[in-house]
C-alpha cells in the first residue's frame, strides 16, 4: 500500500468516527420521531352552542398538553397527540359533515358531539368508516342502543341521570319536611328535552309528586312570558326545567321579573343551571337554582386549574371543560392499551378496558356491551352566593343544600 493510500484510508476512518460520534450525540438522527396520533374533537365551535364548544376545546387542549409534556403515548415510542378540531356548527347535519372531514383528515378517533341530535348523526357517520367515537355529554339513551360497535359514551345517559336526580330529590324533600307536593315540567321540544320530560312524567308520580302540567317550548325561544304566565296560574311547588342555556336563562329571568317564586327550581341537565356565566350575569335569577348534571370533582386540584385557565381566557367555566379534559385522558389510555393507533384496535381496547376517569366522579370507566359507561355519575349542584356548589352525593359535596329557597 502506498503512503497516499494509507493517508486516504486514515482520513476515511477519522471522518467515519466523527460522523458516528455526531450520530451518537444526536440520537434523533438515528431514530425518526414517531408519527403523531391524530384525534378529532367534534364540538359546536360556531352557532347557538358555540360557548359550550369553546369550553370543551379548552379542556381537551389542556389534557393533550399534559399528555404530550409527560412523554406522549409510551406504547408508541412517545408519539404525541395531535388535536384536529371539527365544527358541528351547532346542528346535526353539519355534525355529520364535520365527521366526514375528520375521517378524511386521518384521525384515529373522534371525541365529543355535545348535543344528542348532533351525536346521533355524527356517530352514525363514523360507523360507516369503523371510526371510534366517544361521546362527551350527549344524553339521549338511543345513542348507545343502535348496535354501533364504534360508539361509546363517557357520560351518564338520560335514564341513569334521572334515576340519580330523582333519588336525590326525594332525599332533599324528605330532609326539608316534604314541602314539595306539586311539580311543573318545562322542557325544550327537541330530542333532549322531550326525552327527559317523558322519563320524569313516568317516574315522578310514583315518588309522591303530582305533575300539574308539562310545558314544551321551541328552541331557540325568544320569549318565555306565556310559559311563566302559565306557571303563575299553576303555582307549582317545584319547577323541573330541561333546556339549553339561552332558554334556561330566559325562563329564570322571566320568573324573577314576574315575581313567580316556587319553593325550588330543580333542573336535570339544566342548560344554564351549572354555568358560571349564568351566575355572574344574572345572580338574582340564578340564586338557589339546583341541577343534576355533568360536573367535575370539586376537590380535585386539576378542577381548580381548569377553572383558572377558562377564567384567564375571559370565559365562564362550565362542565364541558372537565368532561372533555377527562375524555381525552381516557382516549390516551385506550391507545396505550391498544399499543396502536389502528382504529379497530382502539375500539377493541375501549370495549374491553378499564380506565381512570380523569377528574369526573366516575371511579373507573368501563363500557358495557352497548358502549355505555355504567360508572358515570352526575352530581347535584346548587347556586349559592356567587358560586356553584356540589350538594350531592356526600363524597363529592362541598356544601349543604339550601331548600326550600322560597316559601
Amino acid at each position: 500500500m502506498t503512503r497516499r493510500s494509507r493517508s486516504l484510508s486514515r482520513r476515511t476512518v477519522l471522518k467515519s468516527g466523527v460522523a458516528l460520534t455526531s450520530m451518537l450525540a444526536a440520537p434523533g438522527l438515528l431514530r425518526a420521531e414517531p408519527a403523531p396520533v391524530k384525534v378529532g374533537l367534534l364540538q359546536p365551535i360556531s352557532g347557538a352552542f358555540a360557548l359550550d364548544g369553546d369550553l370543551a376545546r379548552i379542556g381537551a387542549e389542556y389534557a393533550v398538553k399534559e399528555i404530550n409534556d409527560a412523554g406522549g403515548i409510551k406504547a408508541l415510542g412517545g408519539a404525541k397527540l395531535e388535536l384536529v378540531l371539527g365544527d358541528s356548527r351547532s346542528n346535526a347535519e353539519a355534525g355529520a359533515q364535520a365527521t366526514e372531514e375528520l375521517q378524511s383528515a386521518g384521525v384515529a378517533a373522534v371525541l365529543g358531539g355535545f348535543a344528542s341530535g348532533i351525536a346521533l348523526t355524527a356517530t352514525q357517520t363514523a360507523a360507516r368508516y369503523d371510526l371510534p367515537f366517544v361521546v362527551d355529554c350527549a344524553v339521549a339513551d338511543t345513542i348507545t342502543e343502535r348496535g354501533l360497535k364504534n360508539t361509546f359514551r363517557f357520560n351518564p345517559n338520560f335514564s341513569m341521570a334521572t334515576d340519580v336526580a330523582l333519588k336525590n330529590l326525594v332525599k332533599l324533600n324528605d330532609d326539608a319536611g316534604k314541602p314539595v307536593k306539586t311539580v311543573a315540567i318545562v322542557h325544550e321540544d327537541g330530542l333532549f328535552g322531550s326525552g327527559l320530560a317523558k322519563i320524569m312524567q313516568q317516574k315522578l308520580p310514583s315518588l309522591g309528586f303530582q305533575i300539574v302540567e308539562t310545558i314544551a317550548h321551541p328552541t331557540p325561544a325568544r320569549d318565555m312570558s306565556n310559559v311563566v304566565l302559565r306557571l303563575r296560574a299553576l303555582n307549582p311547588d317545584l319547577i323541573v326545567p330541561s333546556h339549553y342555556f339561552n332558554e334556561f336563562v330566559l325562563m329564570a329571568r322571566t320568573l324573577q321579573q314576574q315575581r313567580v317564586r316556587p319553593k325550588g327550581i330543580y333542573a336535570v341537565f339544566g342548560g344554564a343551571a351549572s354555568s358560571y356565566r349564568f351566575v355572574n350575569e344574572f345572580p338574582e335569577a340564578a340564586q338557589g337554582v339546583m341541577d343534576c348534571n355533568h360536573w367535575g370533582d370539586p376537590k380535585s386540584p386539576i378542577t381548580a386549574k381548569l377553572r383558572e385557565t377558562v377564567t384567564a381566557a375571559g370565559k365562564f367555566y362550565a362542565y364541558n371543560t372537565p368532561i372533555n379534559y377527562s375524555l381525552m385522558k381516557v382516549f390516551a389510555q385506550a391507545v396505550e392499551k391498544a399499543g396502536s393507533a389502528d382504529r379497530a384496535k382502539i375500539i377493541e381496547a375501549l370495549a374491553g378496558g378499564e380506565f381512570d376517569s380523569g377528574i369526573m366522579p366516575y371511579g373507573k370507566t368501563k363500557f358495557d356491551a352497548k358502549g355505555q359507561n355504567l360508572s358515570a355519575l352526575p352530581l347535584n349542584t346548587q347556586v349559592q352566593g356567587k358560586d356553584i356548589k356540589v350538594i350531592y352525593p356526600a363524597d363529592y359535596a362541598d356544601a349543604k343544600p339550601v331548600f326550600p329557597i322560597n316559601g
